[in-house]
């Protein structure tokens, strides 16, 4: 017994004197995450078995929704006019803390929790290949044990957990942005599954999503085709003049299409065509000067084939606005928390996984990835929660929840995210969410300080979205319709 006390009494004093005057309600925060790590799981198990896509997160929203109203959060739903968005508060006053919450899953890469290609039982071809039923999951745990340390230490502050549809489209965060949804916030913490477990650390992409129809004359494609004026000719002649672009733009410029509609048949010459088109670059400057260019080459595809067109702007984001002061904060509750600790049972099956796959059998990572003193290179896609980044401070961290080097947004990624493997990491990060809100809520000086990196890196410049201020979200009309 006086072991056991002397070993506790070692464990506090050393907690004290890493982590100062809120030890005690450090600890509590996260004895109160790992009470709830039966609900992380149960969360994160129903939304893998729902795997909606975007905007049509119906049973999703309304689970993570439910589960914080039930805890005693105020739930506003439907926000920025999107039916699967909500905004969960609980408490008064300053400060005010945000949690993004996301649960939307990719097309096709549906697949059973075994380390091979195998579709699902239940014939469900979509899947969580990028994890989101884990940050969703997680950011509701970290959130009702916050609640909870509100609660039994009186602190002042109000946590709002944000539930942002549609981020694989980049859709769900631009127009609450836009709407103002995110104004007021002191601080905003995120999380996102990962092959590693690191402080996000990069800018990313700016982007512009945008889409261009071309209108023209049907006719016999073979019996009277000079009546004809080919819309699918001008999506061609459109997607040639961007591929010759590509020899005079930068190296740290992307452009990348689809055709959603090229025609029925062979036999009738298309009146109606639609080319799908993603730019990026660093900088909004550089997307905004490239984007201006394809639309001058869709203007020119539509005056060389005779037919009309019509843009429509999807979406567009900025590059991330990284906040250092947030950034340590995290990284040092990362490393207070550890690294998942995997199974020997999950080991096997990332390594299963990898082997299925032709790479090196290394399982799931153990090592927390140190922190560098500057931003890295960008690399990778874009985010909608650049959006965010610029309205408030904000810091994003990933955590281990797929086998290393695994390919992302892939069947195999959407396997790791449906086992017990995935669900450790998911814990870790809610974990780590709670520890640093309890950072945010009784370290004024760390607020003070992410404020003032936040106010130097905009110039106290206001946010302005990219998008047209009365331009909707793209909402589907019916259940069963894509976003446009």
């Amino acid at each position: 017994m006086k072991r056991l006390l002397a070993c506790v009494l070692f464990s506090c004093l050393a907690f004290t004197l890493l982590f100062g005057e809120n030890t005690e309600v450090k600890r509590v925060a996260l004895e109160q995450t790992q009470a709830l790590q039966a609900t992380v799981d149960e969360l994160a198990i129903a939304l893998w078995n729902y795997s909606e896509t975007a905007q049509k997160e119906n049973r999703s929203a309304a689970l993570l929704s439910e589960a914080l109203e039930q805890a005693g959060f105020r739930v506003e739903r439907g926000v920025a006019g999107m039916p699967t968005a909500f905004v969960a508060s609980f408490g008064s006053g300053s400060p005010v803390i945000g949690i993004l919450a996301e649960y939307d899953a990719l097309p096709g890469v549906g697949n059973a929790p075994v380390p091979e290609r195998r579709p699902r039982e239940d014939g469900i071809t979509t899947g969580h290949g990028c994890g989101h039923n884990l940050f969703g999951a997680a950011s509701v745990g970290a959130a009702l044990a916050l609640k909870s340390v509100l609660q039994q230490h009186g602190l002042k502050g109000t946590l709002k957990v944000f539930g942002t549809p549609a981020e694989e489209t980049l859709v769900g965060k631009v127009y609450m942005a836009k709407a103002g949804v995110f104004d007021g916030l002191d601080a905003v913490l995120v999380w996102h599954p990962g092959t590693e477990t690191e402080v996000q650390n990069r800018t990313g992409f700016a982007m512009n999503s945008f889409t261009v129809e071309f209108f023209g004359q049907a006719a016999h494609a073979s019996a009277d085709p000079w009546n004809a004026r080919s819309a699918l000719d001008a999506v061609e002649l459109m997607n040639t003049g961007a591929n010759l672009l590509r020899e005079h733009i930068k190296t740290t410029t992307r452009i990348h299409y689809v055709i959603p509609r090229g025609g029925d048949a062979p036999n009738v010459v298309p009146e109606y065509a639609k080319v799908w088109y993603y730019v990026r670059d660093v900088n909004r400057q550089e997307v905004q000067k490239y984007y201006d260019r394809l639309l001058k080459t869709a203007e020119g595809a539509a005056l060389g084939t005779a037919t009309t067109h019509k843009v429509h702007l999807l979406t567009g984001v900025h590059e991330y606005l990284l906040n250092r002061p947030l950034q340590e904060a995290v990284f040092a509750n990362l490393k207070l928390v550890g690294a998942p600790g995997f199974t020997a049972a999950e080991q096997e099956f990332g390594r299963a996984l990898q082997r299925s796959l032709g790479i090196e059998a290394k399982g799931f990572p153990t090592e927390i990835k140190p922190l560098a003193d500057k931003p890295e290179p960008p690399q990778g896609g874009s985010s909608d929660v650049a959006e965010v980044s610029r309205i408030a401070p904000t810091v994003e961290f990933v955590v281990a929840t797929a086998a290393e080097n695994v390919p992302w947004h892939s069947w195999a990624t959407t396997a790791c995210h449906g086992t017990s493997a995935g669900r450790r990491g998911a814990l870790v990060a809610a974990k780590v969410i709670a520890a640093t809100g309890v950072d945010l809520l009784t370290r004024p000086e760390l607020l003070s300080a992410a404020k003032e990196f936040f106010q130097k890196a905009t110039g106290g410049k206001k946010y302005e979205s990219p998008l047209p201020a009365d331009q909707p979200p793209p909402v589907p009309v019916s259940v069963g319709s894509q976003p446009d």
